[in-house]
């Protein structure tokens, strides 16, 4: 059956209802100087399978090979190394070609995956219970921000100056529609403790990373006593989940709720996505019912042997509709399970080799930056990520290590935008890099400055 298209009439009934006068009118946000005029004159109208492969082959071959060159990205999303033992199980028919797993009975193999799944994420983050996945850890961070909101019946939310900027957006995109009220401060390395003094008796939570954006390690518990001493929650974001196999989890510090990015584990960087996001809470019916998403939860059935079913999906699809906690209409399951398989390989002892091997590297190489002249490491604690301070603007050092083959790291400006914070350089290290790559990159860095 063909689908039917709206008519002239509907779209005109829909314009009315959203009070404006045309579709373009939807568009008035965005600057003209950002909006095309006429179509992209780079490329050509058509042309064959053949010639837009070789164009494309051509255009590729103009970039850096992530793969190859000397890799010192991070930012929210890095590289680790993935078994082929995930791919290959990943793409297996009943894990690849499954949906949502509304019967059980068909489905018990995908719900004891996500169940596992939520057993992991609670372990490593030391909360009572995590439910079944979200989108990626941005959208687990405004989901968190409204579920204290929920909680706490309170309608303010303080962000932390070391929360990767575009989480603080994605947040606030998503909560101010429900009046809830950010605050923040100007980004700095190691300021966030400061964000105590923003609490008021207003505040439903405040939102901390750890490693934040910059690298640096923070001391959740502080934070923590003085968010429950005037009322609020505390939510701990994660962007680098790999962290938690070396660094006190969350909840032993205090945290509420946690927010988090699992790219690390199992999925690749793939291009910026899909991701997948991680949610966790105490374990009290008053969170759990106001929790995003769904959970997988074990049972028996009829004749007492173990199963699994969905439980407390509170969705938009489902009956509570108007009701529901969240709208999220997925939870990236393919790469949930990708998490789960790979750090079911990894087991307890290989997270925590690999979270240490991480730290050991990137020690080994902030001593070889920092002793750069003109280079200077900013950060006190740090896990695999942090910032140096250079004598010129970063994005001009980092086109000019590119230069030479090495990929190396994010100038702040990228992602805080022009400013204040332009001579800043973060760096990423992982079990990826080798001895020659951080030796490569030392050089090349002493020759650009």
């Amino acid at each position: 059956m063909r689908y039917l298209p709206l008519s002239q009439g509907d779209r005109e009934q829909m314009l009315d209802q959203i009070g404006v006068q045309s579709i373009d009118d939807l568009f008035d946000d965005i600057p003209a100087a950002a909006r095309l005029s006429d179509g992209l004159d780079d490329l050509p109208d058509h042309a064959s399978e053949q010639m837009v492969e070789r164009h494309l082959n051509q255009l590729s071959a103009r970039s850096l090979n992530a793969g190859q060159a000397p890799f010192f990205c991070g930012g929210g999303a890095y590289r680790h190394h993935v078994p082929a033992s995930v791919d290959h199980l990943i793409q297996r028919s009943e894990f690849l070609t499954s949906y949502t797993p509304y019967q059980p009975e068909i489905a018990q193999g995908t719900l004891q995956t996500l169940f596992e799944f939520q057993t992991q994420v609670a372990q490593i983050t030391g909360m009572g219970v995590a439910n079944a996945s979200m989108y990626d850890g941005s959208t687990a961070t405004a989901e968190a921000v409204l579920m204290a909101a929920r909680i706490t019946r309170r309608q303010g939310c303080v962000l932390a100056p070391g929360l990767h900027p575009h989480y603080g957006e994605v947040t606030r995109t998503l909560t101010e529609t429900q009046g809830i009220q950010t605050k923040t401060m100007a980004p700095a390395i190691n300021q966030d403790h400061q964000i105590a003094d923003l609490i008021t008796k207003e505040t439903a939570c405040i939102v901390v990373q750890s490693p934040n954006v910059f690298g640096q390690v923070i001391d959740l518990a502080p934070l923590a006593e003085a968010a429950h001493a005037a009322g609020a929650l505390l939510i701990a974001v994660c962007t680098e989940v790999v962290s938690l196999g070396l660094l006190k989890s969350p909840g032993e510090m205090g945290a509420d709720i946690v927010a988090a990015e699992g790219q690390s584990i199992g999925n690749a960087l793939n291009f910026g996505g899909p991701y997948v996001g991680l949610l966790a809470c105490r374990d009290d019916r008053k969170f759990i019912r106001q929790a995003p998403g769904r959970f997988a939860g074990q049972t028996v059935d009829a004749n007492g042997d173990r199963g699994f079913v969905l439980t407390l999906s509170t969705r938009e699809q489902h009956i509570r509709r108007e009701k529901a906690t969240s709208n999220i209409c997925t939870n990236s399951g393919l790469c949930t399970l990708a998490f789960t398989i790979h750090l079911a390989l990894l087991g307890d002892r290989g997270f925590r080799h690999l979270a240490a091997l991480n730290h050991q590297k990137a020690c080994a190489l902030a001593d070889q930056l920092d002793a750069i002249d003109g280079a200077q490491l900013l950060n006190q604690n740090f896990f695999n990520e942090f910032t140096l301070r250079l004598p010129k603007p970063a994005t001009e050092v980092v086109e000019s290590l590119a230069q030479r083959g090495v990929l190396g790291g994010i100038p702040a400006a990228r992602i805080f935008g022009p400013g204040p914070l332009d001579d800043l350089l973060i760096v990423a290290v992982t079990e990826t890099n080798t001895d020659d790559d951080m030796a490569e990159f030392a050089k090349a860095l002493a020759e650009v400055l």
